[in-house]
């Protein structure tokens, strides 16, 4: 699911989509770097998502559009003033993808792009996913194009001990349980990254 950092069964995904980020740090860090209340935000193969009703709570106007290879919206040029991609769409930077972000936004327009970032409990369950590895160094494909990182302390929270261990087991089997057994409280620790440009090149507005 393009909503979730995992492609998971019906079921646990739905398990999983209540426990993500219930702070909202993540829709709070898309308003710090776009900013998107208000504006016309192309939101890439995320319908029905927490950070759909979201972007549409703080009165943006959201346009859908699926992940597709090669990606290729389908609004006209210069249509709207933020990108927004989540864990399924942008992995890694290709350029005629990012040539296609850049056309659909306006000047000053942003390209902001969701994906898990590592160095937390998540990434134990399935470390070698390359989210972890190339992307987050200088050397990798959105830092090297004109990136720069923020990085959201979240969390995947449950209701309890018992709920955590099983839905880990469920979910991810022995990885998932063997993650269940080091944890102290109901949640894990996931930090999540918003690589962020405006278009052109520029990572401004963040330091």
């Amino acid at each position: 699911m393009s909503d979730l950092p995992f492609d998971l069964p019906q079921e646990q995904a739905r398990e999983l989509a209540a426990a993500l980020d219930v702070e909202g740090k993540i829709l709070r860090g898309l308003e710090a770097l776009g900013p998107v209340a208000g504006r016309d935000v192309l939101l890439v193969d995320a319908p029905g998502s927490a950070v759909a009703a979201g972007l549409q709570t703080l009165g943006a106007t959201v346009h859908q559009e699926p992940v597709s290879s090669p990606f290729r919206p389908t609004l006209p040029d210069e249509s709207v003033d933020v990108v927004v991609g989540m864990w399924s769409s942008f992995r890694g930077i290709d350029a005629a993808d990012l040539g296609e972000a850049e056309r659909v936004l306006r000047p000053s327009g942003r390209l902001l792009v969701v994906h898990d970032y590592g160095r937390d409990d998540v990434s134990r369950i399935a470390p070698d996913r390359e989210e972890y590895g190339l992307w987050t160094r200088r050397n990798g494909p959105f830092l090297a194009a004109g990136f720069r990182v923020r990085v959201l302390h979240c969390f995947w929270t449950f209701g309890s001990p018992e709920a955590t261990t099983a839905f880990l087991e469920s979910a991810f089997g022995e990885a998932g349980a063997a993650v269940a057994a080091t944890l102290k409280r109901p949640r894990l620790s996931w930090n999540v990254a918003i690589y962020h440009r405006t278009r052109g090149g520029s990572a401004e507005p963040d330091a």
